[in-house]
């Protein structure tokens, strides 16, 4: 069984008009989660990445084996009031309203190669400011990767049009 047909549509959700794409089905089976991670394990294997940066808060659940399995720093991007220490913070837009995401000031290293991880792209607008924080720390963005991808809400062409490469193991495009 595909990792997409392991991934629930929740109609309506969290308003009317909305499939939500719920990736708790695939997490909790152990096959579709191992895959999952196989898969990006497979394509980020030998690049040479310093740190995994991953959204909060699904983000965090791929992002965190994808550090061990590749011998990279997890650095958490957290919505705002969540870092205790020195931090930088940037504003985003999503399709569900406003919010703002913190780095930890020395989270990135001036010049360290990072991959940005998140469970889902939809319109751009997380990533976009998780890229921010991370090309403001100095780090340098090797790829943005997704799980699932939206492509009707435009987020792959907002984000390469900032420069950032985009990768997600699949596509609801006919949804």
């Amino acid at each position: 069984m595909p990792i997409k047909s392991r991934i629930r549509t929740i109609p309506d959700y969290p308003k009317e008009g909305v499939l939500f794409r719920d990736i708790t089905t695939l997490l909790r089976d152990t096959t579709g989660f191992r895959i999952t991670i196989h898969k990006l394990i497979n394509r980020y294997s030998g690049k040479k990445i310093h740190q995994i940066a991953a959204l909060e808060a699904r983000g965090f659940i791929i992002g965190s084996p994808l550090a061990y399995a590749l011998n990279a720093g997890f650095v958490p991007i957290r919505k705002q009031g969540k870092l205790p220490c020195a931090k930088i913070s940037q504003d985003y837009e999503s399709e569900y309203g406003q919010d703002r995401f913190e780095l930890h000031a020395d989270a990135i290293g001036r010049g360290e190669r990072v991959l940005l991880v998140d469970d889902l792209l939809a319109t751009g607008g997380t990533m976009e400011a998780a890229g921010a924080l991370v090309r403001r720390a100095g780090g340098e963005i090797l790829e943005c990767a997704f799980v699932a991808e939206l492509p009707a809400l435009g987020g792959r062409e907002r984000l390469e049009k900032l420069g950032l490469r985009v990768f997600s193991l699949v596509s609801f495009e006919d949804d």
